[in-house]
């Protein structure tokens, strides 16, 4: 095999990687230049990628919890409003009944739980569709919001917006940079080194499994630690006073947790096992009303979590908070791969589609366009990408790579996808790839 030949194969699209989920990279990287040159540079200077991460955080928490909603094979338009209705629910507890604010984050985390128990009681036990069942719950906990808020504004105090709109702090030696972000910089790229010798120490020793060749796995370590040791020094190297976000270090922790539990717990392998086919894994062992109501909870917490972030960083809980945060999130999550069908997809293909969609819609903003062009052009950019998805498994495959270079393949014909077997996926141990 030549050297070409094996980097598509193991760098693009093979073992656990998803090459539609590259083709989204290579998507996002395309916008960052793009952008770059149309704004002569403002794109990525520190000050704007602060910005990003702080505004568009809450976005992509969202985005982690509807990931597991659609791979379940339900939709969710109700998170907009639950995120509302939290926060006017914790704004109201801090200011005007004194609840200190680490005791009113607990409380709106119990009114999401309480708002996702409700709305997963009619989905997994009443039976009626999730997209019902949200689609009153978006008007109900909206009505909610304007009711307990009076349609007004609601501030919050300065210990609160930490979440929100706080950094790092600063401590050391003067570097010139943010040391706790220089330190969380190292993390990461040792996080993506040991990953990688751990996943490949673990395929040696599995019976039959090859590892991707050593020069492929050098590249990618290399590749990636250099996209952290670059977003590193910029977070670490603005205005002083700034640094890395604290909204960024919550959606980082979600990041990690939710996807260790999606791939290596047997919790995370139901849901996909539900979404692939739920007749069969309730077979297998499944409990489908157990999965279908932990994924619309979860979501609902994640919605109280999102809403309450947005509110620090506001310093305010108003009445139009959450509107249109569904679609964002629903957006997010086809862009980064999620199967319409349900079933398929992942918590970083999620944060990738949640990345492209912020970074479009930042960059478009800096370059003045209109608000009437932007929801045209993330419109198109949606509908795009579910055409993709559903081209892709009319071809039996969901590899961007492999329809781009299946023209100029002679050798190697395409095969169908294997429909998923699912065997008693309550033992499984086999971790699920995401």
């Amino acid at each position: 095999m030549s050297r070409f030949k094996e980097l598509q194969k193991n760098l693009f699209g093979g073992g656990t990687s998803n090459a539609r989920q590259f083709g989204m990279i290579f998507t996002l990287l395309a916008i960052i230049v793009f952008f770059q040159v149309k704004t002569d540079g403002l794109t990525l200077t520190s000050g704007n990628l602060i910005a990003l991460t702080q505004q568009y955080a809450y976005i992509s928490i969202l985005s982690i919890g509807m990931l597991m909603v659609i791979v379940a094979g339900h939709i969710d338009l109700s998170v907009g409003s639950v995120a509302a209705f939290t926060g006017i629910i914790v704004a109201k507890a801090i200011t005007e009944h004194d609840v200190p604010w680490p005791l009113g984050i607990l409380l709106g985390l119990v009114v999401g739980a309480a708002i996702g128990a409700w709305q997963g009681f009619w989905v997994a036990y009443v039976g009626v569709p999730a997209f019902i069942v949200t689609l009153a719950g978006m008007l109900l906990f909206r009505g909610g919001n304007q009711y307990i808020g009076d349609a007004s504004t609601v501030p919050v105090p300065e210990g609160f917006r930490e979440i929100g709109s706080g950094y790092l702090p600063e401590f050391g030696p003067n570097t010139g940079y943010n040391n706790w972000t220089l330190i969380l910089g190292l993390l990461a790229c040792l996080a993506v080194i040991w990953r990688e010798l751990r996943a490949r120490q673990v395929r040696q020793q599995m019976v039959g499994a090859e590892p991707s060749p050593l020069w492929i796995a050098i590249l990618r370590m290399a590749l990636m630690v250099a996209v952290i040791v670059f977003a590193t020094l910029r977070f670490a190297g603005g205005r002083v006073g700034t640094s890395f976000p604290i909204s960024g270090i919550i959606l980082a922790v979600l990041v990690i947790a939710y996807s260790f539990y999606t791939r290596n717990t047997s919790g995370g392998r139901h849901i996909y096992a539900v979404g692939g086919n739920s007749r069969a894994a309730e077979l297998s062992g499944v409990k489908l009303r157990r999965v279908n109501f932990y994924v619309m909870m979860n979501m609902s917490v994640l919605a109280a979590l999102a809403g309450m972030i947005f509110v620090a960083r506001s310093a305010a809980s108003g009445p139009q908070d959450g509107n249109g945060w569904e679609l964002d999130a629903i957006a997010a999550v086809f862009i980064g791969g999620a199967a319409v069908a349900g079933g398929l997809g992942t918590i970083s293909g999620a944060i990738v589609g949640g990345l492209v969609m912020a970074v479009l819609n930042n960059g478009l903003q800096l370059i003045g366009t209109g608000s009437d062009k932007v929801q045209i052009i993330k419109g198109l950019f949606l509908l795009g990408a579910v055409a993709l998805d559903v081209y892709n498994k009319k071809q039996g495959k969901f590899s961007i790579v492999g329809a781009l270079t299946k023209p100029f393949r002679r050798d190697e014909p395409v095969t169908p996808a294997a429909a998923p077997v699912v065997e008693r996926v309550a033992d499984d141990k086999t971790p699920a790839s995401n």
